[in-house]
């Protein structure tokens, strides 16, 4: 019977990787992680792209713009929403397995440091604003519709994956030990946080604040420090989880 006892005590004080996280350090991490993710030029790029050619196709129909924008924005969330659910599902069959349960929350955490570490390289080698891709590029030239905006939105989102899926990745790795439904609240705050600076720029074109170009060179000017800006709060985010601070 002690031994039992013993047993059940030792269960009870191991570390637990399906054990839910505080909410406020899901906070920390969630909203972080979704800033650094917001903050990706290629995104940026697209919208602006795209926005240039409704007003070419027809500059008298400003109202387009935001019809258009929204409608763009929108599909992205929705489309990354989606993706975020896929992600979480694929952490929790590895986390279903018992062997490496324990350490799938250090491995999301390594791979926090290293993208840290990626980023702040860049710092040292960005020149230019991310470059659209030839076929994005394509896509969006063809758009002249809040309709076509968002058939347009849900397809560029599948080109966009490359250039901001690993902090997604590294999110769904924390969210995995909350279970799908727990992650929901916090796949919709994070998606709500990336589209956020794409919404300022559509408001800031409507409204007439700024113009696309002034935009763009914006981003030329300041890439750099958006990628040292965003590769040390995820390198600090993975270095504090996995020393236990997080």
């Amino acid at each position: 019977m002690a031994v039992e006892e013993d047993c059940y005590h030792c269960q009870s004080i191991s570390p637990n990787f399906l054990q839910e996280l505080p909410d406020d350090f899901t906070l920390i991490k969630i909203v972080s992680l979704a800033a650094v993710d917001a903050v990706n030029p290629c995104t940026l790029a697209v919208l602006g792209l795209m926005l240039v050619t409704i007003l070419t196709y027809n500059p008298a129909k400003k109202r387009n713009v935001i019809l258009a924008g929204l409608a763009f924005v929108f599909s992205v969330f929705v489309m990354y929403f989606f993706y975020g659910l896929i992600i979480v599902g694929s952490f929790q069959l590895l986390n279903a397995l018992k062997v490496i349960q324990f350490w799938l929350y250090k491995i999301v955490a390594l791979g926090a440091i290293v993208l840290g570490f990626l980023k702040i390289r860049d710092f040292f080698r960005a020149k230019a604003v991310c470059r659209v891709n030839p076929g994005v590029e394509r896509i969006l030239l063809k758009i002249t519709s809040p309709k076509g905006a968002f058939l347009a939105g849900a397809l560029v989102t599948i080109f966009l994956l490359p250039c901001t899926i690993g902090p997604y990745i590294i999110c769904g790795g924390i969210l995995c030990q909350l279970g799908i439904l727990k992650s929901l609240p916090w796949l919709l705050l994070y998606n709500l946080i990336f589209v956020l600076p794409m919404l300022a720029v559509v408001f800031i074109v409507y409204f007439g604040l700024r113009k696309i170009e002034d935009i763009h060179s914006w981003q030329a000017r300041n890439i750099k420090y958006l990628h040292l800006v965003s590769g040390i709060i995820i390198l600090l985010l993975g270095l504090a989880m996995v020393s236990g601070l997080l």
